[in-house]
């Protein structure tokens, strides 16, 4: 009788740093390719059979092909999974390139995982890797006839996902400019903010706290970007290191993605494991998928609160339940820390703390280790494995977070054996936009009046010097929510967002053809 119960065989990560001996200026599909044979090499049977036996290679999209229009500077594989797949010698029948969002490293281990259970593949190869850092030494660098081609045509069959941007731009945010991440995410962190009742300077250091001692964990990592301790101190003081990048944040406590790194894991069927020889060690190597959970929010102005996500908590929740166990039967936690408040949404639901023994990172977090576009939790996972390995029957939670929180994968693993368990993803989901439906205020495109500031964040420039504002407000008739901008030449407006704490406080605001314009 075949056991089908898929297990984490193999997991391997590569880095490359522009200062270091050997520094090769890897390719993103080559730093994948390598990262992918030291996943092989880790299951510990013979790395060209294992190859031999893989289905399936997924990519984790890059961040260069991650918006639409987007172009490669230098060039890239029209079929990443195969370019990777080719360099160590498999030949998949089915090769994925996934969607957009840090949450699919753990997404893909979950679907991988359900296929092999299925049936449906025996072997998956999981992979993603980033050479933003290269990219821009070559770019600024080096000589336009000087540089690298890294384009291949390789064909052949891809499941192309497409970006999967449905609930990430939405009009609203186009108009008003309201896009980037380190702008949406700081308009969360001053929800939050306002929640907890505290001043700004408070607060700052509220995250400073949060990601002091991540700063010692990515010290202490071979493949971090950025391993150097930081005190709390350090992390909330504006310095010309730690300048501002929006409000509240400096830029030590933003992810960091001039990184050049890659990192895979290896998927069998128990029974498959087993015929390739790949050792379990008594059951301490191979890792189980114990729970695991997928949910998405809506679009950030359909949310019930901005300063919280009832979709990674619940995710987490569920995944944690379907495991059997709670938060404090964890070994090992892994939240996605590309700001602050993508770790508090889940530490505030569940009452874990910044001080927790156990930490809340295994790598670093994205800040520190560093931000590999779409590809983090990739790490994450092969760090957990790792971890669990040494510590046998253990529990570990990775927390995976797409989006401005748009999109949350969790997943919960042990060396201990247990069978495959589909989730059920769509009755979590239906809680989620149960909170949403009513707790939401409703949302107005056009305002002319009275509002109240909800929440809102000051973009600077480099020179240190505020450039723009965004308000998300209240009407004071209806209640409902909208966004706005401070006009560009409102200087008395934009010095007292940047100099007073404006929640709560009451505004007017006009609309006109380029959107709503707020004036304090």
């Amino acid at each position: 009788m075949t056991d089908r119960t898929p297990v984490v065989v193999g997991v391997g990560q590569v880095s490359e740093r522009l200062d270091e001996p050997g520094y090769q200026g890897l390719s993103p599909v080559e730093l994948g390719a390598e990262a992918a044979r030291r996943a092989l090499a880790d299951t510990g049977a013979d790395p060209a059979a294992v190859a031999a036996r893989v289905d399936l290679v997924a990519a984790v999209r890059q961040f260069e092909a991650s918006a639409p229009g987007a172009v490669a500077p230098l060039g890239g594989s029209d079929n990443v999974p195969r370019s990777i797949a080719s360099r160590v010698g498999a030949e998949p029948r089915v090769a994925v390139l996934a969607v957009v969002g840090g949450q699919t490293p753990q997404s893909l281990v979950t679907e991988a995982s359900g296929r092999i259970a299925a049936g449906e593949i025996d072997v998956a190869l999981l992979v993603g890797a980033e050479a933003m850092s290269t990219a821009r030494h070559l770019l600024t660098k080096v000589a336009e006839d000087e540089r690298p081609d890294w384009s291949e045509q390789v064909g052949g069959q891809l499941d192309d996902r497409g970006l999967g941007l449905e609930t990430f731009i939405v009009p609203e945010q186009v108009e008003h400019d309201v896009l980037a991440p380190v702008v949406q995410y700081a308009l969360f962190e001053h929800a939050r903010r306002g929640r907890l009742r505290l001043d700004r300077e408070a607060y700052r250091r509220d995250m400073a706290e949060l990601f002091a001692p991540f700063t010692e964990v990515a010290a202490k990592h071979p493949h971090a970007a950025a391993p150097t301790v930081r005190g709390v101190d350090e992390l909330a003081t504006p310095s010309g290191d730690n300048r501002p990048i929006t409000d509240p944040y400096l830029r030590f406590l933003v992810s960091r993605d001039q990184v050049n790194q890659g990192a895979a894991v290896v998927l069998a069927a128990t029974d498959v494991a087993r015929e390739l020889g790949i050792p379990s060690d008594g059951g301490a190597r191979w890792v189980h998928l114990h729970g695991h959970a997928d949910l998405v929010e809506p679009p950030v102005l359909d949310r019930a609160d901005l300063g919280a996500s009832p979709a990674a908590a619940t995710a987490v929740r569920r995944a944690l339940d379907q495991a059997g166990i709670g938060p404090d039967d964890l070994a090992t936690i892994d939240l996605y820390s590309c700001f602050p408040i993508a770790v508090r949404v889940v530490t505030d639901a569940l009452g874990l703390t910044a001080d927790d023994p156990r930490g809340l990172t295994v790598t670093g977090g994205l800040p520190f280790f560093g931000g590999p576009g779409n590809d983090y939790s990739m790490h994450a996972i092969a760090d957990t494995v790792t971890a669990l390995r040494a510590r046998p029957g253990t529990y570990g939670l990775v927390g995976a977070n797409g989006g401005a929180i748009h999109k949350y994968s969790a997943g919960v693993y042990s060396t201990r054996p247990a069978p495959w368990q589909d989730g059920d993803d769509a009755a979590a989901q239906a809680e989620v936009d149960a909170t949403h439906a009513s707790g939401a205020p409703g949302k107005v495109a056009r305002v002319d009046g009275a509002a109240t500031v909800e929440t809102y964040t000051v973009e600077y420039g480099r020179d240190g010097r505020p450039y723009g504002a965004v308000v998300v407000g209240r009407t004071h008739d209806d209640g409902r929510r909208f966004l706005a901008r401070v006009a560009p030449d409102d200087a008395a407006s934009l010095e007292a967002l940047a100099t007073t704490d404006p929640l709560g406080r009451t505004v007017t605001v006009t609309s006109g053809e380029q959107g709503n314009r707020v004036a304090l």
